[in-house]
C-alpha cells in the first residue's frame, strides 16, 4: 500500500507520507476503488487523514461522500475530486462506488507544469464536474495514465517514469483549466484579489485585520472589500476569518496541541480570546470541535495501512 499511517495513541489525525508500493518507482500510483477496498480495511479508510501528497479521484459508477477540510462533498460519476497536500480528508462509504484513484507527489511534475496546473494553490477547487470535451479529455488522460502505470517493465524504467509524468501533466493541466460551457466561462480573479489572497495565506497567523493587509499591499480597505466580494462572494474580513478558522480546525483535529498553544500559534492574545473567536464562528468550542472530529474518526487500529 502506498501510505502507512504513523502510530499514535492520541487518536490525532495522522500525517500520511507518500511511500511507493513495493517493486514500483516512487511518485505516482493509480488504482481502482475496488483495489483500494481490497487492500485497506474499511475502518482505516473512514478515519480522517492529512496526506502530504495529492489525491485525484473520479467515479465511474455509484456515489460517494468525501470530506475535505471538514466540508462534505457528494461525488457522482463524472465528478473529479482533488485533495491537496496538507488538507484533512476522510473517505465515506466505498461499498457502492467504483472509480479511479490517482496519487502523486508534487515534485514528479516539472516546475512549469506545476505552476500552470496550480497544483500548490490552497484555494484550488476540491470538486469539479467537467462536461463535453473536457469530460472526454479527462477520461482519456486518466485511462492512458492508468495503462502506463500498470505497464511497468514494458519500457526502460526511466522512459516509463517519463511517460507517466507527461500523462499526469496532461491530466492536471486539463483539470485545472476546464473550459466549461461556452456561454458561461468562469471569470478569472483579478490581481487585487489574488494579491490579497496570497497575503492572507502568508500572514493570517500574524494579523486578522483587513486594514493591515490593505497597508501591506498598498490598497484601500474598500478596494480589498470590493475585489474579495466579486471574486469570492464574501467580505474581506470574512475571508481572513475563514482562513484562520480552517487552520484552527486543522490544528485541533490533527495535533495534540493545547488550545493555549494553538492560540499562540495563530496570533491570539490569549486562549480565552481564541476560544471566543472560534466559538462565535463555528458554533462550538475548540474542545467540543476536537472531540467531535475524533469521535467521528472512531477507534481504528493505529497500525493499519491507510491512504
Amino acid at each position: 500500500m502506498m501510505a502507512k499511517r504513523r502510530q499514535d495513541s492520541s487518536r490525532e489525525i495522522p500525517e500520511v507520507p507518500f511511500a511507493a508500493p513495493a517493486g514500483t518507482p516512487a511518485g505516482i500510483e493509480v488504482m481502482s476503488l475496488a483495489d483500494l477496498r481490497g487492500r485497506v480495511p474499511e475502518h482505516a479508510l473512514t478515519r480522517p487523514h492529512r496526506p502530504d501528497f495529492h489525491h485525484l479521484l473520479t467515479l465511474t459508477a455509484g456515489d460517494l461522500w468525501h470530506t475535505v477540510d471538514f466540508t462534505d462533498y457528494a461525488l457522482r460519476p463524472g465528478c473529479w475530486l482533488w485533495v491537496r497536500p496538507g488538507q484533512v480528508h476522510q473517505w465515506g462509504d466505498l461499498a457502492k462506488a467504483e472509480g479511479t484513484l490517482i496519487l502523486f507527489q508534487q515534485d514528479v511534475l516539472d516546475p512549469a507544469t506545476a505552476t500552470a496546473a496550480r497544483v500548490d494553490d490552497p484555494y484550488g477547487p476540491v470538486l469539479s464536474t467537467p462536461v463535453g470535451d473536457d469530460a472526454e479529455a479527462l477520461d482519456m488522460a486518466a485511462e492512458h495514465l492508468s495503462r502506463e502505470f500498470h505497464a511497468l517493465g514494458q519500457l526502460p524504467l526511466e522512459v516509463h517514469m517519463a511517460a507517466q509524468r507527461h500523462l499526469l501533466a496532461v491530466l492536471v493541466l486539463r483539470l485545472a483549466h476546464l473550459t466549461g460551457p461556452v456561454d458561461s466561462p468562469a471569470p478569472e480573479p483579478d490581481e487585487t484579489y489574488l494579491r490579497f489572497r496570497d497575503a492572507v495565506e502568508a500572514h493570517f497567523a500574524r494579523t486578522r485585520r483587513v486594514e493591515d493587509y490593505a497597508h501591506m499591499l498598498g490598497y484601500s480597505t474598500r478596494t480589498l472589500a470590493r475585489a474579495t466580494l466579486t471574486a469570492a462572494g464574501l467580505s474581506a474580513k470574512e475571508f481572513v476569518d475563514r482562513r484562520v478558522v480552517l487552520e484552527a480546525k486543522r490544528l485541533l483535529a490533527h495535533s495534540d496541541r493545547t488550545a493555549a498553544r494553538i492560540s499562540d500559534q495563530l496570533g491570539f492574545a490569549n486562549p480565552s480570546q481564541f476560544s471566543k473567536y472560534f466559538t462565535h464562528r463555528t458554533g462550538r468550542s475548540p474542545i467540543d470541535f476536537r472531540s467531535a472530529v475524533r469521535g467521528r474518526a472512531g477507534d481504528s487500529d493505529p497500525s493499519a495501512d491507510t491512504l
